[in-house]
């Protein structure tokens, strides 16, 4: 049973918001993620972080700028997931905008692998690109970029991920998280890194008198796109990511959305006016990363660079019905996962490594995040990749970094991985197949050591009780407005309440009326059909439903335990 606490609450932050006029509740909520600064809640673009510290980024910008005089014809190489669609949908259109002749080429997850592998450089080559631009990867693309300097091809690597002890020999490298960079923020996703970079152009050939006697290029056309990489990849929502994700929020309620980013909304029926974190990151990337899963990333690609929405419309309805068949896949897997975790005492196991024959490359990673949450342990899922390999996926709870894990394994067992790489929370391998029950061992027994009983333990984090009077309409649409995350989680609530009535809805989901302080609620405990006690403690997010032009409070149910 998990475990409810109630966060702590940082005594000097909440001191400082609340003298800066911030109302007490909201001082509780953003002094319990440390937030000290009442100027972080106006996330202003002008507060962005600087792009000058960031290693290696004004040497790119200018040999870019140069290239762009000259005439070069870049080729952007991306990666087939949202983050890598989004970025390479913001390089092409930044580029362009600064005046560059850009294409790009984005690998098949079946075809190609991950990155830029020599495979894809000697795809890229027949296209006679004067120098490559990889974003979203790239950083331990070390075949690759020696295949490309072999074939006198420049690449500028634009990534994000952790660098392995050898660095490619590119031309430039832009990384926040590579040896040296002095940039504070080290969450941005691929598609901010991107952005970072047209910024520093932008600087750079502003500083060349290129737009004198016309006006700048607007990047902030981007920023719908920057917001959606950024939440659908799930990185860190640190102070600097918040404000890109709410400029780009703000673009898409104020009806400047790109047609893409439309139609996205459009064929999820979700109301751009209303758009929330929620929306990128539980509807539109799903539909997004359905093309790089299951088909090809150009199918996403040219729906996010298209001009008008009568272009993306039939782009965005395609990746509806390949999310739909993702849906369908992903289902036949996870009760096959289920029945092979049945075999197994998961109760005595502090990892799981899981594989089946007929898996699907593209979806192992949603099955294993889907796992990580039901078991609350770090999870491995395999998948055929051809030539007798296995793909692997991980997803990983927070006293675990993924990563870090593969590369202790890497360095005690040499040749069973054959490449990895990742981040704390996720991260993905390839291993020969004979050789799947000697990872399962190795993971195993690196888990066990690493992890104790209370890592392995479910906690629920709450914000506490609301006072009475607390839970109003103004209260609700401050929170669904807000951006919350990963590592900045949306607030929940805790309660004692007393069920007056109660009903299956949609065959699926149960549906309450509640009393909560003696106020009346309606509830949901979304895909759940069983009835709950009469008297119960819950979590709970509030939320605003509109029926038939009503608005009212409904509580998302969390969990619940009987009361005693």
């Amino acid at each position: 049973m998990p475990k409810i606490l109630k966060r702590e609450i940082d005594p000097d932050a909440y001191k400082s918001l609340a003298g800066a006029g911030v109302a007490p509740l909201l001082s509780r909520l953003y002094a319990a993620r440390k937030v000290g600064d009442a100027a972080e809640l106006q996330p202003r673009l002008a507060a962005l972080l600087p792009f000058d510290s960031m290693k290696g980024i004004r040497e790119m910008a200018a040999e870019l700028a140069d290239g762009i005089e000259a005439g070069a014809r870049f080729l952007i190489v991306a990666d087939y997931d949202a983050d890598g669609a989004t970025a390479c949908a913001v390089g092409v259109q930044g580029l362009g905008m600064l005046g560059a002749h850009v294409d790009y080429l984005v690998p098949n997850r079946a075809v190609h692998g991950y990155g830029l592998s020599p495979a894809i450089v000697e795809e890229a080559a027949r296209l006679e690109p004067d120098a490559l631009i990889t974003v979203d990867n790239g950083i331990a693309a070390i075949d690759g970029v020696n295949a490309a300097n072999e074939l006198g091809i420049a690449v500028y690597v634009t990534d994000h991920h952790l660098p392995g002890d050898v660095l490619p020999e590119a031309a430039g490298i832009v990384n926040p998280n590579q040896p040296g960079c002095a940039f504070p923020s080290k969450n941005l996703a691929g598609v901010g890194v991107m952005f970072y970079l047209l910024l520093a152009l932008r600087a750079e050939m502003r500083s060349r008198n290129a737009y004198d006697g016309k006006p700048e290029p607007d990047l902030r056309v981007l920023l719908d796109r920057v917001a959606l990489g950024t939440v659908a990849d799930v990185v860190r929502l640190d102070a600097n990511n918040r404000i890109l994700v709410n400029q780009g929020l703000q673009r898409i309620r104020a009806g400047l959305a790109s047609p893409g980013i439309q139609a996205l909304m459009q064929v999820a029926g979700r109301r751009p006016e209303k758009a929330s974190v929620f929306d990128l990151g539980f509807m539109l990337g799903p539909r997004l990363n359905a093309a790089g899963r299951l088909e090809d990333m150009r199918l996403g690609i040219e729906c996010l660079l298209a001009e008008s929405l009568e272009a993306a419309l039939p782009l965005a309805q395609r990746l509806d019905e390949i999310n739909r068949s993702r849906k369908d896949i992903e289902a036949g897997m996870k009760e096959q996962a289920l029945a092979l975790l049945e075999e197994i005492d998961c109760a005595g196991k502090h990892g799981l490594a899981i594989h089946h024959p007929e898996w699907h490359a593209g979806v192992i990673g949603i099955l294993a995040s889907r796992l990580k949450e039901k078991y609350h342990r770090p999870v491995f899922a395999f998948a055929p990749g051809g030539g007798g390999e296995l793909k692997g996926s991980g997803r990983s709870v927070p006293a675990l970094h993924l990563r870090d894990a593969l590369d202790w394994i890497d360095r005690r067992h040499p040749g069973l991985i054959l490449k990895f790489g990742g981040h704390a929370m996720a991260a993905g391998l390839s291993i020969r197949e004979e050789r799947f029950a000697e990872f399962r061992e190795a993971f195993e027994a690196l888990a066990s050591e690493w992890l104790s009983p209370a890592d392995l333990e479910e906690i629920i984090e709450t914000d506490g009780e609301l006072a009475p009077g607390e839970l109003d309409f103004d209260l609700v649409k401050t929170l669904e407005n807000a951006v919350w995350g990963q590592g900045f989680p949306a607030p929940l609530f805790q309660g004692e309440f007393a069920v007056v009535n109660q009903r299956v809805v949609g065959e699926k989901h149960l549906k309450l009326d509640v009393s909560l302080q003696n106020t009346r609620y309606e509830a949901l405990a979304f895909f759940h059909h069983d009835p709950l006690p009469e008297r119960f403690v819950g979590v709970y997010a509030p939320m605003l439903n509109e029926f038939n032009g009503r608005l009212s409070i409904q509580l998302k149910l969390q969990y619940w335990e009987p009361q005693q």
